[in-house]
């Protein structure tokens, strides 16, 4: 059939900015919708601000605890409006940087401002802010729609002034008590950034622990960082009635016994959930679920033409995986190459301080599985670059096959955890072992480092004292037989 365009592509943020810059780089005439600015998420109620905060509130944390660099710790009085200025101006510029329309359009991509719906399955209504639609074909269609906050249903919900991530960077006055929901990555984040700023925080769940989905010692090790600096926690706490009188709302939950907590603003982190209201996916012949889009491993919805990628999948909700999921999905779409999601090795980082990173599979995974295994660890407290920097909280853990030194899973609590983890994900994705990173230079002194001598933990731990043994009768060595605990550090 003849088309308006090759690819139609719904939604501006991450996955929908990477899948039209893709699609145009091989020649298919391009058109991208987006209901409100280029960005999406990340640019603006995301990535880009809250890690803008986190480093306001890192650089008073540092000066108001100097003493640890052999420093005087200074007091420091917080512009909590200045800062939210700063961070607002930090992802207008990231906009104008890289996500502005005038960008996208040097390359020849149309641009089109407004909300996108199917009409069939070949063709999408914009809705315009004046009143107007206009309806443009396609010959594939990647749906990039992303996801809203999560609101869950709650007693007297509708009469509390909440945040979510889409209305705290607009917060002008500083809360000198904030409650949080949810102890997932966002709210552990914002835990941080707030307590370090001066608020008092709270942070209730309903799990056992913070951040379920990372290894429960590294958590329980970030919990204890985060309570020094004032972060409290109710968790195994349902959350059954909120209730608001003049400035302070009233959170009532359920724990071992009811909990009452009292505070001046209340962010609810928890979790996100993909925007398929309002595309009209029945018209198109889109399968979907209350998660999100179904689509294969290939990006493929239930309809051939049509992909979907990043959050509105309901898959992967990271930024990073938004990304990746636009390569695969423009590369069958267009290439006929066959290729698929990388589901074995997605990284994924929470940027408090230590910074909390893990890919691929945890201990519990493996034993479930009936996967053997050993676990190799290095902790910071050893690292030389982390001692000279007095920020030796933290360690890496690395789950790989005793033998071969294959990798499984890693795990990073530490000073560039973020960074760290990139080194393993690499490794594991090329068949990289611990054997190879091992003998491989790395320089010195460095966070990266660390990753060498964890690997160097599997040589020691295959140190035989019967090779030892069978050394000194062959050659005549004079020196003692080492044996190395599980647990033993070299």
């Amino acid at each position: 059939m003849t088309t308006d365009y090759d690819v139609i592509v719904i939604g501006g943020g991450a996955g929908g900015l990477s899948a039209a810059g893709i699609a145009t780089n091989l020649g298919a005439k391009t058109t991208m919708i987006e209901r409100d600015a280029l960005g999406g998420d990340c640019t603006w109620t995301g990535c880009v601000p809250s890690k803008t905060l986190l480093k306001a509130a890192t650089v008073v944390h540092q000066a108001q605890t100097a003493s640890q660099y052999g420093l005087t710790d200074q007091p420091v009085e917080v512009d909590f409006a200045g800062v939210m200025d700063h961070v607002r101006q930090v992802r207008q510029e990231v906009y104008e940087e890289a996500d502005a329309p005038e960008i996208f359009e040097d390359l020849d991509i149309d641009v089109r401002q407004g909300d996108a719906h199917f009409i069939d399955a070949h063709t999408v209504a914009v809705e315009r802010d004046d009143g107007t639609t206009e309806q443009v074909t396609g010959r594939y269609v990647i749906v990039a729609a992303g996801a809203s906050p999560l609101v869950p249903p709650i007693d007297g919900l509708q009469e509390v002034d909440v945040l979510t991530n889409e209305t705290l960077f607009e917060l002008e006055t500083q809360p000198e008590r904030l409650a949080i929901v949810g102890a997932g990555p966002i709210g552990t984040e914002m835990a941080q950034a707030f307590a370090r700023l001066g608020t008092d925080v709270t942070v209730l769940d309903m799990a056992d622990r913070i951040l379920s989905n990372d290894d429960p010692e590294l958590t329980a090790t970030l919990r204890e960082t985060l309570v020094d600096e004032g972060v409290e926690y109710v968790l195994e706490a349902q959350v059954e009635e909120l209730a608001q009188s003049g400035d302070t709302i009233t959170i009532s939950a359920t724990a071992d016994e009811p909990v009452t907590v009292e505070a001046d603003a209340l962010l609810l982190a928890t979790g996100r959930t993909a925007n398929v209201d309002g595309l009209n996916l029945d018209a198109a012949g889109i399968d979907y679920t209350r998660q999100g889009i179904t689509v294969d491993d290939r990006c493929r919805t239930s309809q051939g033409h049509i992909y979907a990628v990043g959050d509105v999948t309901g898959r992967y909700q990271f930024t990073h995986m938004s990304n990746h999921m636009a390569k695969v999905a423009v590369t069958n779409a267009l290439l006929k190459v066959p290729s698929k999601i990388d589901k074995d090795h997605v990284p994924w980082v929470t940027y408090t301080e230590p910074e909390l990173a893990h890919v691929g599979a945890h201990a519990s995974d493996l034993d479930a599985d009936g996967v053997s295994y050993e676990t190799y660890h290095f902790p910071y407290d050893q690292l030389d670059r982390a001692i000279t920097e007095s920020e030796t909280t933290g360690q890496i853990k690395v789950h790989a096959k005793s033998l071969t030194g294959k990798i499984l899973g890693a795990s990073v609590l530490g000073e560039r955890a973020g960074e760290l983890i990139t080194a393993f994900t690499i490794a594991m994705r090329n068949g990289v072992t611990l054997r190879n990173i091992g003998d491989t230079i790395h320089p010195y002194p460095a966070y990266g480092e660390g990753v060498r001598r964890v690997a160097d933990q599997w040589y020691v731990q295959k140190q035989s004292p019967t090779v030892t043994k069978v050394l000194q009768s062959v050659f005549g060595y004079r020196g003692p037989v080492l044996k190395y605990g599980p647990d033993e550090i070299v």
